[in-house]
């Protein structure tokens, strides 16, 4: 009898034999000569380490002995290695692999097998139809109502009787590039024949929806008026680092922020405000009852909070639509523009002339440039002369307004004729040597209340003001417009 402790086994005999008398001898000195022996054994060591030791050049020979090896195990560069294709399916194989492979639909992929028709299966004898089939048209531009509904499905009849409704309530050229049309085709006893149409709506324009429905045989028309809310959008806000980013970030449209940079550029440095000028911009808006926003062009740009205060509205007056400040003046215009490109070769003064020969008073300055080259007005005017006019030649005389007046002399050719308006860079003659003239020139002159004066030390400008009636009218459309408040209002941006 024995018994197991901690310390190995004990006899019956309370005698105990220690592990090391009961393991097979020389287990544990061959184990411990083994791990002595290739502890320090490295097959594979690294040969970019320790070069030129014994390890790096058991390791290089360790390298090509496996190359070696590798080498005469390989067939020969020159013999091929042979392999086997599997043939191509055919026949019932074929349909089998087919039918069980993934492939696209569009490639006649299928999955399973398709079974032939049984005994129990009745062909049809005619194809069914849906009932009713509801579609969408868009209304292309340049494209036709009645042509859209014919590719729609819709019959010539009915398109003819929807075209014939749809002009009681507008007009074809009002509606708007883009129109969705929400059309149902109804059922049809006879397919030789098209869908008779059942209903169709769509948005005619901004305030108005029209509905055509059918009651028996006829169609009929339905105008739904939209409710349209035109309060203007007005958006305020400091301008701080960035005008532009500011107007944005406050609700502004882009249009209209660049509409208004570009209007107070006509009367201020926009870049010299100051970051805690406050920007205040009005936009024409129009709000549907359905949610639909249209934004539309700027009513009114101004500037506050700061040195530089600005109010200004744009007005139609004379047929002509200008931006006005708070006080009724228009923008400056007028500038003098050169009449013709040359060099100055006589200036304003006496001087002896050229071909009497005697001094006297030379009322302009004259402009040398070749026969036949462009003239142009010096800023906008009427013709009060264009002829013959003695020693001048050819001869034009503009009247700008504010007792200013212009003259062109000696020229070529005139194109514009006496009481014509003339917008400043227009072409009104060429330039020649008619008259008593030594050489192709244009001969300039400038009058301040029909008196001649030197053309090169007058810079004139015209400014239009509001007076009476219009100024009032102008006064109360402002007032109007800053009473609106200060509001995004509208949902969405159009850029």
């Amino acid at each position: 009898m024995f018994l197991r402790n901690d310390h190995g086994l004990d006899f019956g005999g309370g005698a105990s034999v220690s592990p090391a008398f009961v393991s097979t001898p020389g287990t544990a000195l061959s184990t411990k000569l083994k791990r002595r022996v290739f502890a320090d054994l490295d097959l594979a060591p690294d040969l970019g380490a320790r070069i030129g030791s014994l390890t790096w050049y058991r390791g290089v020979a360790t390298c090509l002995g496996l190359c070696a090896v590798t080498f005469l195990m390989t067939p020969g560069f020159e013999t091929p290695i042979y392999g086997t294709v599997a043939p191509a399916l055919t026949g019932a194989e074929w349909d089998a692999a087919h039918a069980q492979a993934i492939a696209p639909l569009a490639k006649g992929g299928a999955t399973g097998y398709r079974v032939a028709a049984t005994r129990l299966v009745a062909p049809l004898t005619d194809t069914p139809e849906r009932p009713i089939i509801s579609l969408d048209a868009k209304l292309a531009s340049g494209d036709a109502l009645l042509a859209v509904l014919r590719r729609s499905g819709v019959g010539a009849v009915d398109a003819e009787q929807v075209g014939a409704l749809v002009t009681k309530a507008v007009a074809f050229d009002d509606i708007q590039p883009g129109t969705m049309l929400d059309i149902t085709l109804g059922r049809r006893t006879d397919k030789a024949q098209p869908r008779p149409l059942q209903n169709m709506a769509f948005r005619a324009r901004f305030d108005l929806k029209l509905e055509v429905a059918r009651s028996g045989d006829q169609l009929s028309l339905k105008q739904i008026p939209i409710a349209i809310d035109h309060t203007p959008l007005r958006v305020q806000g400091a301008i701080g680092s960035s005008l532009y980013r500011s107007a944005r970030a406050a609700g502004a449209p882009a249009k209209a922020v660049e509409s208004y940079i570009r209007t107070l550029a006509t009367r201020m440095s926009v870049s010299r405000l100051d970051s805690d000028c406050k920007f205040d911009i009005i936009v024409k808006q129009a709000r549907a009852a359905t949610g639909e926003v249209q934004l539309g062009n700027l009513l009114y740009a101004g500037v506050s909070g700061c040195d530089e205060k600005l109010q200004m509205m744009p007005w139609e007056s004379n047929g002509k639509v200008e931006w006005f400040d708070g006080l009724g003046k228009g923008s400056k215009t007028g500038m003098m523009a050169m009449p013709a490109a040359g060099r100055f070769s006589s200036s304003f003064g006496m001087r002896r002339h050229p071909i009497l020969g005697y001094t006297r008073m030379h009322k302009g300055v004259d402009i040398a440039a070749p026969w036949g080259a462009p003239v142009y007005a010096a800023t906008d005017g009427v013709v009060q002369f264009a002829g013959r006019s003695s020693g001048y030649g050819n001869f034009i005389k503009l009247s700008h307004g504010s007792g200013f007046g212009t003259g062109y002399g000696h020229l070529s050719r005139i194109v514009v004729r006496g009481g014509q308006s003339v917008r400043k860079g227009q072409v009104i003659g060429a330039v020649g040597s008619t008259g008593m003239s030594t050489g192709p020139h244009l001969h300039y002159e400038l009058y301040k209340n029909g008196t001649a004066v030197n053309p090169r030390s007058v810079s004139f400008t015209s400014m239009r003001q509001l007076t009476g009636s219009d100024l009032g009218a102008f006064r109360s459309k402002l007032s109007q417009l800053l009473s609106v408040p200060v509001g995004r209002g509208a949902e969405k941006d159009e850029d």
